[in-house]
C-alpha cells in the first residue's frame, strides 16, 4: 500500500536514508518520485554547547519513547530483563529514568526504585530531561524512519548508545555519538564504559553535533526542496507521463470512487 501510494503522488518526501536506498536499490523506483528530506533542523554552534551541561554536571541514564510504539515498548522489557541487570551490577548508584506517554500496565509494573529502574511517564520537555542525563539508551531491535529519540539527544549534547536499527538512516559514515551494538551484554558494556570515561564522552558529543549539523541543517535542506517544488510546478505534465504506474493506479482510485457512488446510490433507492 505504501509503494502504490509514493506512485500515486508527485512527489514524497523520505526521511530516512535507508529507507531511501530501498526505494531505489529494491523497489527500483524512479528517482524523479521521491526528494530525501530528514528532520529540518538549527545548526549547533558554540553558543548552544555552552549552554549544555558538562560530563561532571549529569548523571543516570535516560530512555525516551511513547509506549503505544511497539519497538519502544520491546526495548523497554529489553532493558529491564537483560540490559539494565549487567550496568546496575557495576554502577549501582546510577538511575535509569524512562520517560514516555501511554506505557502500558506491564511497563507500568517494572518501575522499581530499590533497583534504580524508574518509570516516569510523560513529560512535557523531553529535551530538557535528555539534556540532564549523562547518557541516552535507545536499545530498539526493530522500526524504521528516523528515531526521534536519537535526534534529541544529539541536540542537547547527550551521547547514546543503540542498535544498528536504532541507527539506521540517521548518520551516514559519520562516527555515532556513542555506542551501535546489538546484544545485551555489548549493549551495557558499553553504556558503563561511556558512563566513566569523560574524554569518550565529549568526543561522542561532538560526534553528535557534526551528525546533525552535517544532515540535518534546515538552510542547506531547503533548498533542493524549494527547487524540486518549481520544477514540478514547471513541468508537472511531462512528470505525470513519464510515471505510468502511477497513473495506472490514480485511474483505478477514480474508477472505484466513481463505482462506489454507484453503488451508494443504488442502495439508498431501495
Amino acid at each position: 500500500m505504501v509503494i502504490a501510494a509514493i506512485y500515486r503522488c508527485d512527489l514524497s518526501l523520505i526521511i530516512s536514508t535507508y529507507e531511501m536506498e530501498l526505494l531505489l536499490n529494491e523497489v527500483k523506483m524512479d528517482k524523479s518520485l521521491l526528494l530525501h528530506l530528514p528532520f529540518q533542523l538549527g545548526k549547533i554552534d558554540d553558543v548552544k554547547i555552552n549552554t549544555w551541561p558538562k560530563f561532571k554536571g549529569r548523571k543516570d541514564f535516560i530512555c525516551v519513547g511513547n509506549g503505544k510504539h511497539s519497538p519502544n515498548v520491546d526495548a523497554i522489557v529489553w532493558l529491564k530483563n537483560e540490559i539494565w541487570p549487567i550496568i546496575r551490577k557495576s554502577l549501582p548508584k546510577v538511575n535509569l529514568h524512562i520517560y514516555g506517554g501511554y506505557f502500558p500496565e506491564h511497563i507500568r509494573q517494572m518501575h522499581n526504585p530499590k533497583n534504580g529502574f524508574y518509570i516516569k511517564g510523560w513529560v512535557e520537555n523531553a529535551v530538557e530531561v535528555v539534556g540532564q542525563s549523562r547518557i541516552s539508551l535507545a536499545p530498539l531491535r526493530f522500526g524504521a524512519g528516523i528515531k526521534g529519540k536519537l535526534i534529541d539527544a544529539m541536540q542537547s549534547g547527550t551521547p547514546s548508545i543503540t542498535t544498528s536499527i536504532g541507527a539506521e538512516g540517521i548518520h551516514g559514515e559519520l562516527p555515532w555519538n556513542g555506542w551501535i551494538t546489538d546484544d545485551a551484554e555489548s549493549f551495557a558494556n558499553a553504556a558503563i564504559d561511556l558512563y566513566n570515561n569523560a574524554a569518550e564522552w565529549r568526543q561522542s558529543q561532538e560526534n553528535g553535533v557534526a551528525i546533525i549539523n552535517a544532515f540535518y541543517d534546515k538552510v542547506s535542506l531547503n533548498k533542493p526542496l524549494s527547487d524540486k517544488i518549481q520544477n514540478l510546478i514547471n513541468g508537472l505534465a511531462a512528470h505525470r507521463e513519464t510515471n505510468f504506474i502511477g497513473a495506472l493506479f490514480r485511474h483505478q482510485t477514480l474508477n472505484s470512487s466513481k463505482y462506489m457512488a454507484k453503488w451508494i446510490e443504488a442502495k439508498n433507492k431501495r
